[in-house]
């Protein structure tokens, strides 16, 4: 079976969410790691051995104080995870990726702006100003 697409993968962002996932028609869940993400899909990181390629999975994760679910098929398999294609039923479904998407990456750009006030007054400080000063 040739996983090979013509269709260039999506842009991801990097993350690290905490999730369950069970397989759709499973009862017990397991725990994961989402090490990334797009529209298109994710990378699962887990060490549950029981994932195969063509499994469906129900993913739960939280975002906002709010439990939110979405669907994915496994379309790979390696030693660390698997990377899963989200499977939207609705348009709810698309703007809960993108709304995840969208704190993940307004979360960096918090940071990074604290970092940048930060980095700004250290090089306002100068050693070498107080030396002139004597």
């Amino acid at each position: 079976m040739n996983t090979q697409s013509s269709t260039p993968p999506s842009p991801r962002l990097p993350l690290q969410m905490n999730i369950e996932f069970r397989k759709s028609y499973a009862r017990q869940a397991g725990k994961g790691i989402l090490r990334n993400i797009s529209l298109t899909g994710a990378f699962l990181e887990t060490e549950t051995m029981e994932l195969f390629p063509s499994d469906k999975l129900v993913i739960t994760f939280v975002l906002s104080e709010r439990i939110r679910r979405m669907t994915a098929t496994i379309v790979w398999k390696n030693s660390h995870g698997c990377g899963v294609q989200f499977h939207p039923f609705n348009k709810r479904d698309v703007q809960i990726v993108d709304d995840l998407m969208y704190f993940v990456q307004n979360s960096r750009a918090g940071r990074k702006s604290v970092l940048d006030d930060i980095f700004h007054v250290v090089t306002e400080i100068s050693p070498y100003d107080s030396e002139s000063d004597n």
